[in-house]
């Protein structure tokens, strides 16, 4: 599967309609985002399971500005509407196959266990 462009319309429901989501946040100006894009594009080529999302940060300023983007790359990775990744750089093909690997293999029983746990503390 190719890339696909979010918006803020649409940025939610593709995050918690699907297993996996990775999203990249970039821009046109941006030099590091260019190199990046390949490497992106590639993977998603190569993992048609996952939905790989590019949010424009200069079309799209409210919501880079909601998701804290204060550089870019960056990139996210969604699991069952959960973040389990962020980072700001462009990363390597090898790093992105690592990190496919790792967000496929989490125990997704657990992380939204801790997820209700940390609100659950927040709420008291």
């Amino acid at each position: 599967m190719s890339t696909v462009t979010l918006t803020a319309d649409s940025f939610q429901d593709t995050v918690t309609d699907n297993d996996i989501v990775m999203v990249d946040f970039w821009a046109e100006w941006c030099g590091p985002c260019k190199s990046f894009a390949p490497v992106y594009e590639a993977t998603s080529e190569s993992n048609p399971d996952i939905v790989f999302g590019k949010v424009d940060t200069e079309a799209e300023q409210a919501l880079a500005g909601a998701a804290g983007i204060q550089s870019i790359p960056t990139l996210m990775v969604f699991r069952e509407g959960v973040m389990v990744f962020r980072q700001s750089g462009a990363l390597p093909q090898q790093a992105m196959d690592q990190l496919i690997e790792q967000v496929r293999e989490l125990d997704m029983e657990d992380v939204h266990a801790k997820v209700a746990e940390a609100e659950a503390s927040q709420q008291a």
